[in-house]
């Protein structure tokens, strides 16, 4: 396939998403209901589309909120967390669906601020019987909007709970919106039901326990953080701060065009950290640090680049990490997750290691449980998601910084660039 003219190159003005139209028919835009793709459709996480084409506009949030809080009614105990990503569309979502969870008497935390995924899987995680809601697309276009429900293990919820809130949803669209329970943004805020929550500092203050963070800051390692305009923007810097890392973090702004992005493979601006394309800028910068790395919006992915390679393959940095985490961290008997498309080196170094490798379809929320339970220390897939289990065994969350961390110390530790190291766990 010939990749686009506008590959690799900035976005030129001409094809920056007009964010007034793109929110204005989030509000009058009602969906075609009889058109497939206008109909509320949970994929590998969560329900995306666009308010341009009718797909993702204020009737799919009221209902999918609405769905939401009568789902959770007799099943979760205690209360919802909420976060959002950079994407334009996600601001009037969240509050859309802020109105309807105070209108259903759901006792939701929440900030205005940006927050990334992995943060409300966290929070999750470290208050018992609570589940959550991300408003992201992930690293799609700026024109896309999305809404995902995370569960009470902090993961994305399995197929029989979101095909309950789909069909659900889609009744309630075709009832007229009758059933949803809605009040009114400021009365919403002023209840007693939602509730303004710090999510940076716990998160941040926990990653100790997640990582040896002193090692990093003594390396005094030149690193690079791309947020590219994505939900961890904060988070970096608090990171950063408390860390005492010598790091210079990039695209720190929120920008609803994207503006600073450049073009995927196909002319199109995606947040895809894995994309070469996408990532062309922060490539370009290799040589400023001894490692940089960027994260898709909603900062559940990551992308890696190094002097050396550039762009570090998913897999190569996956079997990297694995291989690390397997001799330097008592995970024995534990195997690790990989998705039926992953690399087979992650194989070969499972079996030099002698880890049983369980394999699964594509999607993270295949991870959760075996993560939960003890199964695996280690869930990966090709896209650039990935999570391993705390020193004590039990699950975190997910984040790119918890991933990449590993490769900084190994950079650190042992003196060796990663291409280096992938050629000698390969042997």
């Amino acid at each position: 396939m010939v990749n686009n003219p506008l590959a690799g190159k900035k976005a030129p003005q001409e094809i920056l998403v007009n964010v007034a139209d793109l929110i204005s028919n989030y509000y009058v835009q009602t969906p075609n209901m009889n058109k497939i793709q206008n109909r509320v459709k949970f994929g590998t996480s969560g329900h995306r589309g666009s308010s341009l084409n009718g797909s993702f506009n204020e009737r799919h949030i009221l209902a999918i909120s609405q769905a939401v809080a009568e789902y959770r009614k007799d099943k979760v105990g205690s209360m919802l967390f909420i976060g959002m990503d950079t994407h334009a569309l996600s601001t009037p979502a969240y509050k859309t669906a802020l109105e309807v969870l105070a209108g259903n008497k759901v006792t939701t935390y929440y900030s205005m601020e940006y927050t990334p995924t992995p943060v409300i899987s966290h929070a999750i995680l470290t208050h018992d019987d609570s589940d959550g809601i991300v408003v992201t697309p992930s690293h799609n276009p700026p024109t896309d909007g999305g809404f995902k429900y995370n569960s009470t293990d902090g993961g994305p919820a399995n197929e029989e709970i979101t095909k309950w809130i789909e069909n659900r949803a889609n009744e309630i669209i075709e009832n007229g919106l009758k059933d949803v329970k809605r009040v009114p943004f400021q009365e919403a805020l002023a209840s007693e039901y939602l509730v303004e929550y710090d999510f940076i500092t716990p998160f941040v203050s926990d990653l100790s326990n997640v990582l040896d963070m002193d090692i990093i800051s003594k390396a005094n390692l030149k690193i690079g953080a791309d947020a590219l305009g994505g939900a961890g923007m904060r988070y970096y810097h608090a990171i950063k701060e408390k860390y005492n890392l010598n790091m210079e973090i990039l695209h720190d702004h929120a920008d609803f065009t994207f503006s600073f992005m450049h073009c995927d493979k196909d002319g199109k601006i995606r947040m895809d950290c894995s994309s070469p394309y996408a990532m062309a800028g922060l490539i370009e910068l290799k040589n400023r640090y001894n490692i940089a790395f960027g994260n898709d919006t909603d900062f559940d992915r990551h992308g890696i680049v190094t002097k050396s390679v550039g762009l570090l393959n998913p897999n190569h940095y996956l079997a990297v990490a694995i291989d690390y985490l397997a001799k330097n961290r008592d995970f024995k008997a534990l195997g690790v997750g990989k998705t039926l498309v992953s690399s087979s080196m992650i194989d070969r170094v499972c079996q030099d290691n002698n880890i049983e490798v369980i394999e699964t379809p594509v999607g993270f929320k295949w991870f959760v449980n075996p993560l939960i339970e003890g199964e695996i220390f280690f869930g990966g897939e090709e896209s650039a998601g990935a999570s391993f289990l705390q020193k004590d065994r039990t699950p975190w969350t997910l984040l790119s910084v918890v991933l990449i961390i590993p490769t900084l110390r190994m950079n650190f530790q042992f003196q060796k660039k990663p291409l280096k190291l992938i050629n000698e766990i390969l042997k």
